[in-house]
């Protein structure tokens, strides 16, 4: 395998979320001591793994406050090798859709993420990255996931997943619902499968309900690798997943709720396209924010990681 030691890859930045349930746009939500956002959290853990852009996917809406926010923040950020840091935006909408395809105008919910991400066909031609913008996923994450698009630089037809370990993924505020993965001996994902209302109980145990196969209360191990939508792929991806999506789009053009998800498209091209999946697994601890609820413990979490020296306060001086 030849490895372009010099590709810095791409960060890919899912923000179009307009954050309903949160109660505003929680992308830009200063969580930090001084203010900072997650995905300035997740930024600065990029920029020092090796990536070298981001991409952010946005709704119109809003994408003139995004731009402004983050030319304001991020002005004069050089990566480590003294280039600076570049920045895209694209946006998603519902009528981004493959020629041919006439959209229900009663449809008013998003198409998912996997849409998003061919959003950025456009802008990105090197390997990349792809991430919640309302997760925080942790140093060695972003390290374990840039190393393995730097090794695969010059590769097709592969992909990889950053798998937590469940029990590093729970919340205090309540259930959760995660991707529970499936791999072979060889590492390469085979399945993944939801699992809703995990929880830890009173027992210590962690328990959920298959949405598979419609079993409830099922005891679930917390060594479990699940998926917390941190991906890695290589460009040829978007050709494709837009191949994927316009099958989807014959079935489903009508549908007012259905959405074309990563791990569909993933699994769509691992048994049609010959396309495989590593599994690559992390220690990192996990936190996010969905409600307002768990706004005061991120704020904690954050903290703590400035007060042991992981991160600096404010992140850039």
């Amino acid at each position: 395998m030849k490895v372009l030691l010099n590709m810095k890859p791409t960060l890919l930045v899912l923000a179009a979320g307009m954050g309903s349930r949160y109660g505003g746009l929680k992308q830009m939500d200063g969580l930090g001591p001084s203010g900072e956002t997650i995905i300035d959290y997740s930024i600065y853990d990029a920029v020092a793994a090796g990536f070298g852009k981001v991409v952010y996917i946005v709704r119109s809406s809003f994408l003139d406050l995004f731009k402004k926010t983050v030319e304001e923040k991020y002005s004069g950020i050089r990566c480590p090798d003294g280039e600076p840091l570049q920045f895209d935006f694209v946006t998603q909408e519902l009528d981004k859709i493959p020629a041919g395809f006439t959209l229900n105008p009663e449809r008013q919910k998003p198409w998912g993420t996997a849409h998003a991400v061919l959003m950025a066909k456009d802008v990105i031609k090197e390997p990349f990255a792809v991430i919640n913008g309302d997760d925080y996923y942790g140093k060695s994450s972003f390290k374990i996931l840039g190393d393995w698009l730097k090794e695969h630089s010059d590769s097709k037809g592969v992909c990889c997943i950053v798998g937590f370990q469940l029990d590093n993924t729970l919340s205090e505020n309540g259930t959760v619902s995660r991707g529970i993965c499936s791999y072979d001996a060889e590492g390469s994902l085979t399945d993944i499968e939801e699992c809703l209302c995990i929880g830890k109980e009173a027992d210590g145990k962690i328990y959920g309900n298959n949405s598979v196969t419609g079993k409830e209360h099922v005891e679930l191990a917390g060594e479990n690798l699940c998926s917390m939508n941190m991906w890695g792929f290589t460009p040829d991806y978007f050709n494709l997943s837009e191949e994927v999506f316009t099958a989807f789009l014959e079935k489903n053009i009508s549908e007012l709720k259905k959405e074309f998800y990563i791990p569909f498209a993933v699994d769509t091209l691992i048994k049609d396209k010959g396309y495989s999946c590593k599994v690559l697994s992390t220690d990192s601890h996990w936190f996010g924010v969905t409600f307002k609820e768990d706004r005061p413990g991120v704020v904690a979490k954050f903290q703590e990681l400035v007060d042991n020296g992981t991160y600096p306060s404010p992140l850039w001086k």
